[in-house]
C-alpha cells in the first residue's frame, strides 16, 4: 500500500494545514503551539552530541515525508499480539487517524475513559489537561517539539481508583507505505488501579518506509498495577523516533516489555521514574535485527524516592550486517537511600558483520544502595549447534533453537502466553541458516 494523502511539509504552512483539521480545545492548539516554536529554534542532533555518537542521522530527511491532514484510504489490519486474546477493549489507528475502537460498558461505567486521544481531549479536558506531556518532555529535543506539535491518532487509557480490569486493553498503530505517524498513547492508573494494556505498531510490508515520531507516557499513583507490552514491528525502510516514560509512585508496580524487531533505523528514549517509596518496576526488552537495521535504545532508571527497586533487561540478537545500541543509566538521587537497581544488557551476535553496543552506566548520589550492571556478547556456540544435529535438528533448527533459548530469560518473566508466542514466533521466523 501507499501513501494517498495530500503532500503537505512539516513546515509553518503545514502546521496552519493540520491545525485546520483538528477540532480540538484552545489549551490544545495553545500547547501545539508552543511546542512548534521550541522546535523551529531547535537543531537536528549533531553526530558530535554523546546521545548521538553511535547513530547516523544523515540518511533522514523530512522534507520526504508530509503531515496527516487527510483521512487515509480504508484498509483491513491485522494486529498480532491480540491473537485468541478476549480483550476489554481496542483502539485501532491508520496513519493518524482512528478507524476502530470500543470499550467494556461495564468498564465504562465504573469511570474508565479508553479510546481516541484526539477524540477524548475534547470530551475529558479537566481529567486529560493536566497529565497529557506530564511525563515525557517536548522540549528535550526537536523529536520530542515535533512530535508535541503534531501529535494525532493516539489513544488515551484512565482508570479510576480502585478499579481492577481483568482483561487486556488493545492498541495498535498501522502505516501505510510512505505514511506518516505521530501517534501519543496516555495511560494513568488512579490509586489501587489495576490494568493490562498490549500496544504495538505495524506496517503492511516488511519492506515498507515511512515516519513515525511519537511518545508514550504511563503515569501510575500509589498502589496501582501495571502490564504494558510494546511491539515495535515498522517496516525495514521505517524511520522510527520515540520517547516513552513512566512516573511511578508509591508502592506502585509497572512490568513493561518491549520488543522492538522493526523499523530501519531507530532511536528511542526509554524512561521510568521511582517517585515514591516502594515503587518496584521491571523492564523487559528484545530487540531482534537484521539486514542493515539500526536501533539505538537509551534507556535510564531514575530512582528518586527511597526504598525502591528497578531491574531492567535487555537482550539483543543481531544478523546480517545490522546494529543495536544499548545506552543504559541508572540514576539515584540523593535522597533514594536503600535503592535496589539492576541493568543488563546481553547480546547474541548471528553474523560476523553485525554490531551491538552496550553501554551501561551509574550516576548515584545516595550512600546506601545497591546498584548493579553488566553486559555481554557473544556469537552461536559452535558446539551447541554440533550437539542439536548429531540429535537430528537441521542446521536452521539448531539456531533457532538456541537463539529461542537465548530470548528465553524474557519470555519467562511474561505472564501473558498470548504475547510469549506471538514474540517467540515472529523472532523464530527471521532467524537464518548460518553454519
Amino acid at each position: 500500500m501507499t501513501q494517498t494523502a495530500t503532500q503537505t511539509k512539516f513546515d509553518t504552512e503545514g502546521f496552519e494545514a493540520f491545525l485546520a483539521t483538528k477540532s480540538q480545545p484552545q489549551w490544545v492548539v495553545d500547547a501545539r503551539r508552543k511546542a512548534w516554536e521550541s522546535y523551529q529554534q531547535m537543531e537536528w542532533p549533531h553526530r558530535r552530541h554523546e546521545e548521538w555518537i553511535r547513530s547516523d542521522l544523515r540518511l533522514f530527511n523530512l522534507d520526504k515525508f508530509s503531515v496527516p491532514t487527510d483521512t487515509p484510504a480504508a484498509a483491513e489490519t491485522h494486529p498480532l499480539l491480540n491473537v485468541g486474546v478476549d480483550l476489554a477493549g481496542h483502539v485501532d489507528t491508520l496513519d493518524c487517524y482512528t478507524v476502530s475502537e470500543s470499550l467494556d460498558p461495564e468498564l465504562a461505567a465504573k469511570g474508565v475513559i479508553f479510546g481516541s486521544l484526539d477524540r477524548l481531549v475534547s470530551e475529558h479536558p479537566e481529567i486529560i489537561q493536566p497529565l497529557l506531556f506530564s511525563a515525557v518532555d517536548p522540549t528535550y529535543d526537536r523529536f520530542a517539539a515535533l512530535h508535541a506539535a503534531f501529535w494525532s491518532g493516539g489513544s488515551i487509557l484512565y482508570v479510576p481508583r480502585g478499579v481492577v480490569i481483568d482483561k487486556p486493553l488493545h492498541m495498535s498503530s498501522f502505516m501505510n507505505d510512505g505514511a506518516t505517524d505521530l501517534s501519543h498513547t496516555l495511560v494513568v492508573l488512579e490509586e489501587g488501579a489495576e490494568a493490562t494494556v498490549l500496544q504495538e505498531s505495524n506496517s503492511f510490508d516488511r519492506k515498507a518506509g515511512g515516519f513515525h515520531c511519537g511518545a508514550i507516557e504511563l503515569i501510575q499513583r500509589p498502589g496501582s498495577h501495571l502490564r504494558f507490552v510494546t511491539l515495535q514491528d515498522w517496516g525495514y525502510k521505517t524511520f522510527h523516533f520515540a520517547h516513552q516514560q513512566a512516573i511511578v509512585d508509591r508502592d506502585a508496580t509497572l512490568q513493561w516489555t518491549i520488543s522492538a524487531m522493526g523499523a530501519g533505523f531507530a532511536k528511542v528514549n526509554q524512561q521510568v521514574q521511582l517517585v515514591g517509596p516502594g515503587a518496584d518496576s521491571q523492564v523487559n526488552g528484545v530487540m531482534f535485527t537484521e539486514g542493515r537495521q539500526h536501533l539505538a535504545y537509551h534507556t535510564l532508571q531514575h530512582h528518586s524516592a527511597p526504598n525502591c527497586h528497578s531491574d531492567f533487561l535487555y537482550k539483543s540478537a543481531q544478523q546480517d550486517n545490522s546494529q543495536t545500541v544499548w545506552k543504559g543509566m541508572i540514576k539515584v538521587d540523593k535522597i533514594a537511600q536503600k535503592t535496589d537497581g539492576y541493568q543488563r544488557n546481553d547480546n547474541l551476535l548471528l553474523s560476523g558483520s553485525a554490531r551491538a553496543d552496550s553501554i551501561p552506566g551509574l550516576e548515584i548520589e545516595a550512600d546506601d544502595v545497591r546498584c548493579t550492571h553488566g553486559s555481554t556478547s557473544s556469537q552461536v556456540d559452535a558446539e551447541q549447534i554440533f550437539y542439536a544435529r548429531c540429535r537430528g535438528f537441521t542446521q536452521k533448527e539448531a539456531v533457532r533453537m538456541i537463539v529461542t533459548g537465548f530470548f528465553q530469560q524474557i519470555f519467562d518473566r511474561i505472564s501473558i502466553e498470548s504475547v510469549r508466542d506471538a514474540l517467540g514466533d515472529a523472532i523464530a521466523k527471521q532467524v537464518r541458516d548460518y553454519a
